[in-house]
């Protein structure tokens, strides 16, 4: 059996709390979501962050300098949720697999 969410709520704290078909509940921080974004696009800036030399300053746009948000998340199939960030961003496909990984138990 494939475990699904049962129930998804932004909080207080800007992260998503999901919980599972069995029962267990995961937090995700807005930014810890951005980050493990799984689009093309996102790995290969990725990429191209590695190659770059260590020790220059990044130069921030002004999407980055506003506290991110999720600002929208949809299903796709029974397989995936699509988010949408406040940065513009909105291509990635989470997988379950994914979304289980990344989580981190939320304290009792």
């Amino acid at each position: 059996m494939d475990l699904q969410p049962t129930a998804i709520k932004l909080t207080e704290n800007r992260s998503v709390e999901i919980t599972w078909s069995d029962g267990e509940t995961l937090n995700y921080p807005f930014g810890v979501l951005r980050n493990a974004c799984p689009c093309a696009t996102c790995r290969e800036k990725k990429r191209a962050e590695a190659a770059k030399p260590k020790g220059l300053l990044q130069v921030l746009s002004a999407a980055e300098t506003v506290p991110l948000s999720v600002t929208h998340m949809r299903p796709v199939g029974n397989y995936a949720y699509n988010i949408n960030f406040s940065d513009g961003h909105s291509s990635g496909l989470f997988t379950m697999d994914l979304l289980r990984e990344i989580g981190k138990p939320v304290p009792s």
